[in-house]
C-alpha cells in the first residue's frame, strides 16, 4: 500500500477589497495526483450569517473540519475575526489530531483579511488583494493589476483573477464560487 495514497490538491482562492466591499472567489477543481476528481467543489463560504468570508485550500476533509472549528471559535468570540482566528490557530497547532490537518484558510470581514495556517500563522497580508492555494501567485498578480488599473468592482476583479489563474495553473479551473460582503 505504500505510495498508493496521494493527497487531494488544487485550489485557488483570492480575496479583493475595494470601495468598502470585500469579495472572495475560489475555483472548483479538486485533483488526486494528475487526475481531476471533481470540478465543482465549493471552497468559499460565508459564516455568521454572511458577516465573514472564508476560503480554504488543502485536503477537503481537513478543511471542512477546520471550517466547523473556526465557526465555533468565531461564535465563542462573538464574531471578532482576529480573536476567533487566533483561537482556531492555537487549537490547530496544539491539538494532537488537529495538528495533522493539512489546509490553509483565508478569512475576511469588513475590516481585515487574514491568512491562517497550521504552522501557527495568523497573518494580515499587505494590500487589498490576498490569495492562497496552488494558483495563488497568479491570482494575486492578476488581482493586484486589475485593482490598480481598472474601475471594476471587487467581485469582477476576484472572478477575473481566478479565470486568469486557471489559464496558467493546471490545478485551477473556471468553475468559480464567489461571495461578497457589502
Amino acid at each position: 500500500m505504500k505510495g498508493l495514497i496521494k493527497l487531494f490538491n488544487g485550489t485557488t482562492i483570492v480575496c479583493v477589497r475595494k470601495d468598502s466591499r470585500v469579495a472572495m472567489a475560489g475555483d472548483g477543481q479538486v485533483t488526486l495526483g494528475s487526475q481531476v476528481i471533481k470540478g465543482n467543489a465549493r471552497k468559499v463560504r460565508t459564516l455568521l450569517g454572511g458577516k465573514i468570508l472564508v476560503g480554504f485550500a488543502g485536503g477537503t476533509a481537513d478543511a471542512m473540519t477546520l471550517l466547523e472549528k473556526f465557526e465555533d471559535c468565531l461564535e465563542q468570540e462573538k464574531g471578532d475575526l482576529m480573536k476567533g482566528a487566533v483561537k482556531l490557530v492555537r487549537e490547530w497547532r496544539l491539538d494532537k489530531a488537529l495538528r495533522r490537518l493539512e489546509a490553509m484558510m483565508l478569512a475576511a470581514d469588513k475590516e481585515i483579511t487574514l491568512l491562517l495556517s497550521g504552522a501557527g500563522d495568523v497573518l494580515e497580508p499587505e494590500g487589498d488583494v490576498a490569495s492562497i492555494g496552488s494558483g495563488s501567485g497568479y491570482a494575486l498578480a492578476a488581482g493586484r493589476a486589475l485593482r490598480e488599473s481598472t474601475d471594476k468592482s471587487p467581485e469582477e476583479i476576484a472572478r477575473r483573477a481566478i479565470e486568469l489563474a486557471s489559464e496558467i495553473c493546471i490545478y485551477t479551473n473556471k468553475n468559480i464560487t464567489l461571495e461578497v460582503l457589502e
